[in-house]
């Protein structure tokens, strides 16, 4: 009876894993705001904590919050109007410096190598022509669509619509002790993710942006905001922000000693922040085993795309602290940390 009753659960298990997936894929223009705006909620809580002890109602409360957001959007508007001001300016100059760059390393390839390229237009202006103004308008569609509904989810979760204590007392755990305890600690652990990862992101992009200011590099702004914006992928983000800028230095600076001393700042921002004082502030709760932070940025990211790059470290820690509540799944939350010690005694 016990036998097949496991193997019940088994088959059971086959099949909705893959359904579940599947819908978190087809249904992803509702899921990525839903859990996108629970971390944005879980990042203001405690000011809506220190407004409710002084009495304030949670109604005036959840405006004030929605004003904070706000106002973070507009600043950062206006990061992006100028930026994009700085760009359109240059934008003659540096395409000739692209054109006349890769011209040069065509010629080098080709007498160094017999490398030979056949192109008859110009590949970098392609980037710029009118046709691709559709999907541009498209994107920015889709982008206020979720921001609005990111915003309505916030309020949701701000005006305690949508309890996950509860849900999390109703279904996964049963025993109403437990889950008092698992969602503190859930919530505390998230909280500190992401007020840590936003101050080494801001950190990130202004020292990025300084230092494009200090070597001469154009649009320093841009990659400034570039950089804060791609360190929220964990790890990944740090090597595409380098070499990407990297590349972009090159048709900007002679590859003298100048370029490469600016490659190394760079790339001396991303360890100073990234892997020497982020690791510091996160302490422990949010060690995840190397393997398992590249499975899940490729799984997140394959269900919802950017999206799921950014967020696929905090819900991988929501997930691991779920598996620990359980003595039968204890040993994968130690996989998922790299836990050595636990590994050893479940072995």
């Amino acid at each position: 009876m016990l036998e097949q009753r496991r193997t019940t659960n088994i088959l059971l298990l086959i099949i909705v894993v893959p359904l579940v997936f599947y819908l978190l894929k087809i249904l992803s223009f509702i899921f990525i705001p839903l859990i996108f705006s629970m971390f944005i909620a879980l990042l203001f809580l405690p000011i809506m904590r220190w407004l409710g002890r002084r009495k304030i109602p949670k109604v005036v409360s959840i405006i004030i919050v929605l004003l904070l957001v706000a106002i973070g959007l507009k600043i950062g508007v206006e990061l992006i109007q100028l930026s994009s001001k700085q760009i359109l300016a240059n934008n003659t100059e540096f395409l000739s410096k692209a054109e006349l760059k890769l011209t040069d390393l065509k010629v080098y390839l080709f007498d160094n190598f017999g490398i030979a390229f056949e192109q008859e237009h110009s590949f970098i202006g392609q980037f710029f022509q009118k046709e691709n103004l559709g999907s541009t308008l498209g994107f920015l569609n889709s982008f206020l669509t979720g921001l609005l509904m990111t915003v309505f989810f916030v309020v949701l979760w701000l005006a305690e619509s949508i309890n996950v204590h509860k849900l999390l007392n109703n279904t996964i755990l049963k025993r109403k002790h437990t889950s008092v305890k698992t969602f503190m600690k859930i919530e505390n652990d998230l909280i500190k993710f992401i007020k840590v990862k936003f101050l080494v992101s801001a950190l990130t992009g202004l020292f990025t942006g300084l230092m494009c200011v200090f070597f001469d590099v154009s649009f320093p702004i841009f990659w400034g905001l570039f950089a804060f914006a791609i360190n929220f992928v964990q790890m990944v983000g740090s090597f595409i922000s380098v070499i990407l800028l990297s590349i972009f230095a090159f048709v900007e600076l002679d590859p003298t000693s100048t370029l490469f001393f600016f490659i190394f700042a760079i790339s001396m921002v991303q360890v100073t922040f990234g892997a020497i004082l982020e690791p510091i502030f996160m302490g422990k709760s949010f060690s995840i085993n190397v393997i398992a932070v590249l499975v899940m940025l490729m799984f997140w990211g394959f269900l919802w795309g950017i999206p799921g790059l950014i967020m696929a470290i905090p819900i991988t820690v929501f997930i691991k602290i779920i598996l620990e509540q359980f003595e039968s799944t204890k040993l994968i939350a130690s996989l998922l940390s790299g836990n050595q010690t636990v590994l050893d005694k479940g072995l």
